[in-house]
């Protein structure tokens, strides 16, 4: 689950963190009065939208007036921001978040995730603040300083001194980041976050360490011990047909190709979808049904795929072991029945109760190509899809 930047920064500012003063503000309405209790003489005004590079979008605003500040919120609400992230629909701006300006003398970049290779935290921090640290870590990785932190230990003492060294800090700026570094740690062990990060991390002209941006990514199945940040959650930010996805308990990810998988299992789905792509196709969706799915639970998925309208084909990949074959096939059956099927269908079934399903599927009446294996299956999904485009421009 994803968080806001002023939700962000008060969840970090209870460990202790160092952020400006600022105010969120849900309607044009608020701004008057929030640029006012805020006071001057400068303003940052920030639209808070799940995604990154809201600055070269027009999405933060620097004003030197009360009048200016006003106006440039004002004008946010509904803004349509297009960045690197969001995808050339954009996000709409349904929320404002208005800062207190500082005084900047430098910017730095901390970020903090979960090692899987080594099951740790890891710190990174480079002196390349402010910028895509996407594009520092292709371009210039040396600039990029890399701690983990054992678990039995926590953050300590040497740990902080060598980030705060390596971004080049001295007097009361490498004092001050001897107390970040173990509370963002703490932060991210108390609150189970799998991603922490602040772009940029600002040194004052008075020497202090300042979060003047701050993402922060939790694991949702720690959520239920953390109704507090449950509550943080913006359902608008979240793609419709994922939110209807969680609600049915499966595991979909909308991607921007033109076949839809539906596969039981993360590691056959990530393998459907790679041959997809070795064949020649593009995969519409990651599509989890999991290992104990019910026919219900099938059909919503079906439905879920086919309501993507950049779907041109579908491949169904089922290896039956928990999960039976004839339940699958039932859960087609009932939403071809239910919504109908207007795109090419191939179904590759194995394991559990395999005839039984592929016997529901012949006797339902629809057009669903049968396949062998994986490769088969891909090679056939990708053929159908391109025959049909080609039908229809010749039509």
């Amino acid at each position: 689950m994803n968080i806001h930047e002023y939700q962000a920064k008060s969840l970090l500012a209870g460990y202790g963190v160092a952020v400006a003063r600022g105010t969120a503000i849900f309607s044009a309405d608020e701004a008057a009065r929030a640029v006012a209790d805020l006071g001057g003489p400068v303003w940052v005004v920030k639209a808070q939208i799940h995604a990154g590079g809201r600055g070269k979008a027009g999405g933060v605003k620097l004003c030197r007036s009360a009048e200016e500040a006003v106006a440039a919120a004002e004008a946010m609400f509904g803004k349509i921001l297009v960045t690197h992230q969001t995808g050339a629909a954009g996000k709409e701006v349904r929320r404002v978040y208005i800062e207190e300006g500082c005084d900047i003398a430098d910017e730095l970049y901390v970020g903090a995730v979960i090692d899987r290779n080594s099951g740790r935290v890891a710190f990174m921090a480079s002196r390349e603040g402010g910028v895509e640290i996407e594009t520092v870590a292709a371009e210039s990785p040396e600039k990029i300083i890399t701690v983990t932190i054992d678990p039995a230990t926590g953050c300590q003492a040497f740990h902080a001194r060598r980030l705060a060294f390596g971004l080049g800090l001295e007097g009361k700026s490498f004092k001050s980041a001897l107390k970040l570094f173990p509370a963002l740690y703490n932060a991210m062990l108390g609150s189970d976050a799998s991603m922490l990060e602040i772009n940029p991390l600002v040194v004052t002209g008075g020497g202090d360490l300042l979060a003047l941006d701050a993402k922060m990514n939790f694991d949702d199945n720690a959520l239920f011990r953390h109704a507090d940040i449950a509550a943080l959650r913006d359902e608008s930010e979240e793609d419709p047909a994922e939110r209807q996805a969680a609600d049915q308990e499966l595991n979909y990810i909308k991607l921007d190709g033109a076949i839809g998988c539906m596969v039981n299992g993360a590691g056959l789905a990530m393998a459907t979808m790679d041959i997809i792509k070795l064949k020649g196709g593009a995969p519409a969706n990651f599509l989890d049904v999991g290992g104990g799915a019910t026919r219900e639970r099938v059909t919503e998925a079906f439905k879920l795929i086919l309501s993507d309208g950049n779907v041109k084909g579908v491949l169904v990949n089922i290896f039956g072991g928990i999960m039976r074959c004839d339940v699958i096939a039932e859960g087609i059956v009932a939403a071809a029945g239910e919504i109908g099927i207007d795109v090419p269908l191939v179904v590759r079934l194995e394991g559990t109760n395999v005839d039984q399903g592929k016997a529901i599927l012949a006797a339902s009446g629809f057009a669903i190509i049968s396949a062998d294996d994986l490769g088969d299956a891909a090679e056939k999904i990708v053929a159908a899809v391109d025959d049909a485009s080609e039908a229809g421009e010749a039509g």
